[in-house]
Protein backbone atom coordinates (compact mmCIF):
# COMPACT_ATOMS: atom_id res chain seq x y z
CA UNK A 1 0.00 0.00 0.00
CA UNK A 2 2.50 2.45 0.93
CA UNK A 3 4.92 1.73 -2.11
CA UNK A 4 1.21 2.12 -4.40
CA UNK A 5 0.65 5.75 -2.63
CA UNK A 6 4.21 6.75 -3.26
CA UNK A 7 4.06 6.37 -7.21
CA UNK A 8 0.60 7.88 -6.96
CA UNK A 9 2.25 11.07 -5.07
CA UNK A 10 4.80 11.44 -7.51
CA UNK A 11 2.25 11.51 -10.23
CA UNK A 12 0.64 14.31 -8.54
CA UNK A 13 4.12 16.00 -7.94
CA UNK A 14 4.59 16.26 -11.37
CA UNK A 15 1.37 17.75 -12.24
CA UNK A 16 2.22 20.03 -9.50
CA UNK A 17 5.04 21.32 -10.37
CA UNK A 18 3.98 22.39 -14.29
CA UNK A 19 1.40 24.13 -12.56
CA UNK A 20 3.08 26.08 -10.00
CA UNK A 21 6.11 26.84 -12.91
CA UNK A 22 3.35 28.30 -15.10
CA UNK A 23 1.51 30.55 -11.58
CA UNK A 24 4.84 31.54 -10.80
CA UNK A 25 6.04 33.10 -14.05
CA UNK A 26 3.25 35.21 -14.03
CA UNK A 27 2.89 36.08 -10.10
CA UNK A 28 5.78 34.95 -8.54
CA UNK A 29 6.83 31.61 -6.56
CA UNK A 30 6.38 33.50 -2.71
CA UNK A 31 3.12 33.97 -3.60
CA UNK A 32 1.96 30.71 -5.41
CA UNK A 33 3.30 28.97 -1.97
CA UNK A 34 0.92 31.17 0.39
CA UNK A 35 -1.92 31.07 -1.71
CA UNK A 36 -1.42 27.20 -2.13
CA UNK A 37 -0.86 26.80 1.52
CA UNK A 38 -4.07 28.68 2.51
CA UNK A 39 -6.49 26.53 -0.45
CA UNK A 40 -5.00 23.39 0.71
CA UNK A 41 -6.44 23.76 4.36
CA UNK A 42 -9.37 24.65 2.98
CA UNK A 43 -10.05 21.68 0.70
CA UNK A 44 -8.24 18.98 2.90
CA UNK A 45 -10.54 20.30 6.32
CA UNK A 46 -13.69 19.74 4.13
CA UNK A 47 -12.10 16.36 3.33
CA UNK A 48 -11.86 15.52 6.83
CA UNK A 49 -14.98 16.73 7.55
CA UNK A 50 -16.67 15.02 5.10
CA UNK A 51 -14.66 11.50 6.06
CA UNK A 52 -13.46 11.21 9.70
CA UNK A 53 -16.75 13.95 11.39
CA UNK A 54 -15.10 16.85 12.23
CA UNK A 55 -13.59 20.05 10.81
CA UNK A 56 -9.99 19.60 12.29
CA UNK A 57 -8.33 17.01 14.25
CA UNK A 58 -8.42 19.00 17.54
CA UNK A 59 -8.52 15.37 19.66
CA UNK A 60 -5.02 14.64 18.30
CA UNK A 61 -2.04 14.39 20.77
CA UNK A 62 0.02 17.21 21.28
CA UNK A 63 3.26 15.69 20.38
CA UNK A 64 1.47 14.64 16.98
CA UNK A 65 1.11 18.80 16.52
CA UNK A 66 4.51 18.79 17.33
CA UNK A 67 5.82 16.87 15.17
CA UNK A 68 3.65 16.98 12.05
CA UNK A 69 3.88 21.18 12.71
CA UNK A 70 7.81 20.87 12.35
CA UNK A 71 7.60 19.20 9.36
CA UNK A 72 4.88 21.18 7.98
CA UNK A 73 7.29 23.99 8.63
CA UNK A 74 10.58 22.49 7.40
CA UNK A 75 9.11 20.69 4.15
CA UNK A 76 6.13 22.94 3.04
CA UNK A 77 7.40 26.49 4.00
CA UNK A 78 10.98 26.32 3.89
CA UNK A 79 11.75 23.24 1.79
CA UNK A 80 8.81 24.04 -0.79
CA UNK A 81 9.69 28.11 -1.27
CA UNK A 82 13.06 27.20 -2.03
CA UNK A 83 11.69 24.41 -4.60
CA UNK A 84 8.88 26.69 -6.39
CA UNK A 85 12.07 29.89 -7.22
CA UNK A 86 14.11 26.81 -8.59
CA UNK A 87 11.05 25.85 -10.63
CA UNK A 88 11.09 29.80 -12.42
CA UNK A 89 15.09 29.77 -12.41
CA UNK A 90 16.20 26.40 -14.01
CA UNK A 91 12.83 24.96 -14.99
CA UNK A 92 10.59 21.67 -13.26
CA UNK A 93 12.77 19.01 -15.32
CA UNK A 94 16.10 20.54 -13.76
CA UNK A 95 14.82 21.51 -10.40
CA UNK A 96 13.29 17.94 -10.32
CA UNK A 97 16.24 16.44 -11.35
CA UNK A 98 17.82 17.94 -7.91
CA UNK A 99 15.17 16.21 -5.83
CA UNK A 100 16.15 12.79 -6.76
CA UNK A 101 18.57 13.54 -4.08
CA UNK A 102 15.54 13.15 -1.52
CA UNK A 103 15.78 9.25 -1.15
CA UNK A 104 19.75 9.61 -0.37
CA UNK A 105 18.74 12.23 1.73
CA UNK A 106 15.75 10.27 3.88
CA UNK A 107 17.51 7.15 4.02
CA UNK A 108 20.83 8.46 5.92
CA UNK A 109 18.65 10.38 8.07
CA UNK A 110 15.96 7.65 8.76
CA UNK A 111 18.97 5.34 9.38
CA UNK A 112 20.93 7.29 11.49
CA UNK A 113 17.21 8.69 13.28
CA UNK A 114 15.00 6.33 13.19
CA UNK A 115 16.85 3.02 12.60
CA UNK A 116 15.67 1.90 10.00
CA UNK A 117 17.45 -0.11 7.22
CA UNK A 118 17.18 -1.52 4.18
CA UNK A 119 18.13 -4.75 2.45
CA UNK A 120 21.19 -4.87 -0.06
CA UNK A 121 18.61 -5.45 -2.83
CA UNK A 122 17.23 -2.79 -1.63
CA UNK A 123 19.60 -0.10 -1.70
CA UNK A 124 20.76 -1.60 -4.96
CA UNK A 125 17.18 -0.86 -6.47
CA UNK A 126 17.09 2.62 -4.93
CA UNK A 127 20.70 3.69 -6.14
CA UNK A 128 19.19 1.70 -9.77
CA UNK A 129 16.03 4.45 -9.67
CA UNK A 130 17.92 7.15 -9.11
CA UNK A 131 20.33 6.91 -11.57
CA UNK A 132 17.62 6.09 -14.04
CA UNK A 133 16.17 9.43 -12.98
CA UNK A 134 19.42 11.18 -13.15
CA UNK A 135 20.09 10.07 -16.58
CA UNK A 136 17.00 11.33 -17.81
CA UNK A 137 16.56 14.58 -16.75
CA UNK A 138 20.74 15.75 -17.21
CA UNK A 139 20.66 14.95 -20.82
CA UNK A 140 20.58 18.77 -21.67
CA UNK A 141 23.07 21.31 -20.43
CA UNK A 142 21.85 24.01 -18.49
CA UNK A 143 18.61 25.55 -19.22
CA UNK A 144 15.87 27.77 -18.05
CA UNK A 145 11.86 28.12 -17.32
CA UNK A 146 11.32 28.29 -21.24
CA UNK A 147 13.65 25.44 -22.07
CA UNK A 148 16.54 27.48 -23.59
CA UNK A 149 19.61 28.35 -22.25
CA UNK A 150 20.45 29.96 -19.43
CA UNK A 151 22.89 33.12 -19.88
CA UNK A 152 22.54 34.63 -16.17
CA UNK A 153 24.76 32.03 -14.55
CA UNK A 154 24.59 33.54 -11.22
CA UNK A 155 20.71 33.00 -11.44
CA UNK A 156 21.09 29.11 -12.60
CA UNK A 157 23.62 28.90 -9.55
CA UNK A 158 21.22 29.99 -7.45
CA UNK A 159 18.56 28.34 -9.10
CA UNK A 160 20.71 25.02 -8.33
CA UNK A 161 20.99 25.70 -4.61
CA UNK A 162 17.78 26.23 -3.95
CA UNK A 163 16.58 22.95 -5.87
CA UNK A 164 18.91 21.14 -3.24
CA UNK A 165 17.40 23.03 -0.16
CA UNK A 166 13.80 21.83 -1.20
CA UNK A 167 15.52 18.45 -1.58
CA UNK A 168 16.58 18.94 1.72
CA UNK A 169 12.91 20.43 3.08
CA UNK A 170 11.72 17.45 1.81
CA UNK A 171 13.48 14.87 3.32
CA UNK A 172 13.49 16.33 6.69
CA UNK A 173 9.79 16.85 6.50
CA UNK A 174 9.16 13.14 5.55
CA UNK A 175 11.61 11.92 8.38
CA UNK A 176 9.80 14.12 10.97
CA UNK A 177 6.44 13.63 10.12
CA UNK A 178 7.21 9.38 10.48
CA UNK A 179 7.19 10.52 14.37
CA UNK A 180 4.08 12.18 14.42
CA UNK A 181 1.94 9.41 12.36
CA UNK A 182 2.84 6.72 14.69
CA UNK A 183 0.36 4.43 15.72
CA UNK A 184 -1.84 4.70 12.58
CA UNK A 185 -2.85 7.88 12.95
CA UNK A 186 -5.24 8.72 9.92
CA UNK A 187 -2.84 9.95 6.98
CA UNK A 188 -5.57 12.67 6.61
CA UNK A 189 -5.49 13.74 9.58
CA UNK A 190 -1.88 14.43 9.32
CA UNK A 191 -1.50 15.97 6.40
CA UNK A 192 -3.95 18.39 7.02
CA UNK A 193 -2.11 19.41 10.52
CA UNK A 194 1.11 19.81 8.32
CA UNK A 195 -0.32 22.30 5.85
CA UNK A 196 -2.28 24.12 8.89
CA UNK A 197 0.62 24.91 10.62
CA UNK A 198 2.70 25.54 7.78
CA UNK A 199 -0.47 27.77 5.99
CA UNK A 200 -0.25 29.67 9.84
CA UNK A 201 3.52 29.88 10.04
CA UNK A 202 3.87 31.31 6.21
CA UNK A 203 1.25 33.81 6.69
CA UNK A 204 2.34 35.32 9.96
CA UNK A 205 5.25 36.07 8.59
CA UNK A 206 3.80 37.50 5.54
CA UNK A 207 1.57 40.27 7.78
CA UNK A 208 4.79 40.77 9.35
CA UNK A 209 6.31 42.25 6.32
CA UNK A 210 3.35 44.49 5.28
CA UNK A 211 2.65 41.57 2.04
CA UNK A 212 -0.79 40.84 2.51
CA UNK A 213 -2.04 43.03 0.13
CA UNK A 214 0.09 42.59 -2.58
CA UNK A 215 -0.07 38.62 -2.65
CA UNK A 216 -4.41 39.02 -2.76
CA UNK A 217 -3.82 42.02 -5.68
CA UNK A 218 -1.38 38.80 -7.46
CA UNK A 219 -4.39 36.74 -7.83
CA UNK A 220 -6.36 39.12 -9.81
CA UNK A 221 -4.19 37.13 -12.60
CA UNK A 222 -6.97 34.77 -14.16
CA UNK A 223 -4.50 32.34 -15.35
CA UNK A 224 -2.34 32.22 -11.88
CA UNK A 225 -5.53 32.07 -9.87
CA UNK A 226 -6.13 28.75 -12.01
CA UNK A 227 -2.98 27.26 -11.96
CA UNK A 228 -2.66 27.85 -8.34
CA UNK A 229 -5.88 26.18 -7.57
CA UNK A 230 -4.72 23.03 -9.47
CA UNK A 231 -1.84 22.59 -7.97
CA UNK A 232 -3.16 23.23 -4.70
CA UNK A 233 -5.26 20.30 -5.66
CA UNK A 234 -2.41 17.80 -6.97
CA UNK A 235 -0.07 18.89 -4.82
CA UNK A 236 -0.91 19.79 -1.29
CA UNK A 237 -4.01 17.86 -0.95
CA UNK A 238 -3.74 14.33 -3.24
CA UNK A 239 0.06 14.91 -3.69
CA UNK A 240 0.73 15.30 0.57
CA UNK A 241 -1.87 13.02 1.51
CA UNK A 242 -0.43 10.31 -0.50
CA UNK A 243 3.13 11.11 0.61
CA UNK A 244 2.18 10.37 3.97
CA UNK A 245 0.38 7.26 2.91
CA UNK A 246 3.45 6.03 2.01
CA UNK A 247 5.92 7.02 4.57
CA UNK A 248 3.50 5.16 7.41
CA UNK A 249 3.07 2.10 5.62
CA UNK A 250 7.06 1.60 4.14
CA UNK A 251 10.66 2.44 4.68
CA UNK A 252 11.22 6.26 4.45
CA UNK A 253 13.76 5.56 1.51
CA UNK A 254 11.43 3.38 -0.39
CA UNK A 255 8.89 5.83 -0.30
CA UNK A 256 11.15 8.63 -1.27
CA UNK A 257 12.63 7.04 -4.20
CA UNK A 258 9.35 5.69 -5.66
CA UNK A 259 8.43 9.54 -4.87
CA UNK A 260 11.18 10.59 -7.19
CA UNK A 261 9.40 9.26 -10.06
CA UNK A 262 8.12 12.96 -10.98
CA UNK A 263 11.15 13.65 -13.46
CA UNK A 264 10.38 10.67 -15.79
CA UNK A 265 6.45 11.13 -15.70
CA UNK A 266 7.78 14.76 -16.48
CA UNK A 267 8.94 14.08 -20.35
CA UNK A 268 6.11 13.78 -22.12
CA UNK A 269 4.64 16.83 -20.53
CA UNK A 270 7.18 19.16 -20.61
CA UNK A 271 7.22 18.25 -24.13
CA UNK A 272 3.83 19.90 -24.44
CA UNK A 273 4.43 22.45 -22.32
CA UNK A 274 8.51 23.42 -22.33
CA UNK A 275 8.50 21.90 -25.84
CA UNK A 276 11.60 19.59 -24.73
CA UNK A 277 11.68 16.34 -27.53
CA UNK A 278 12.06 13.03 -25.65
CA UNK A 279 15.49 11.39 -26.95
CA UNK A 280 16.34 7.82 -27.03
CA UNK A 281 18.24 8.49 -24.22
CA UNK A 282 14.89 9.67 -21.98
CA UNK A 283 13.33 6.47 -23.35
CA UNK A 284 16.31 4.32 -21.69
CA UNK A 285 16.44 5.97 -18.65
CA UNK A 286 12.91 5.82 -18.12
CA UNK A 287 13.40 1.86 -18.78
CA UNK A 288 16.10 1.76 -15.95
CA UNK A 289 14.17 3.74 -13.36
CA UNK A 290 11.14 1.59 -14.01
CA UNK A 291 13.54 -1.04 -13.49
CA UNK A 292 14.21 0.07 -10.32
CA UNK A 293 11.04 0.83 -9.05
CA UNK A 294 9.57 -2.97 -9.89
CA UNK A 295 12.72 -4.53 -7.85
CA UNK A 296 11.46 -2.29 -5.14
CA UNK A 297 8.06 -3.83 -5.42
CA UNK A 298 9.41 -7.33 -5.65
CA UNK A 299 11.42 -7.36 -3.02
Amino acid sequence: MGEIAAVATSFFWSFTSIQFTLAGRRVGSVVVNRVRLVLAVLFLSLAHLLLLGEFWPIHAEAFRWGWLGLSGTIGLVLGDASLFQSFVLIGPRRAMLLMTLVPVIGALVAWVWLGETLRPTEIAAVLLTVGGIAWVVSERGPSGAQGGPVRDTSKYALGVLLGLGGALGQALGLVTSKQGLSGDFPALSATLIRMLVAAVVIWLLTLVRGQGGATLRALEDKKARSFVVGGALTGPVFGVWLSMVAVQRTHVGIASTLMALSPIILVPFERRFFEDQVSPRAIVGTVVALTGVATIFLT
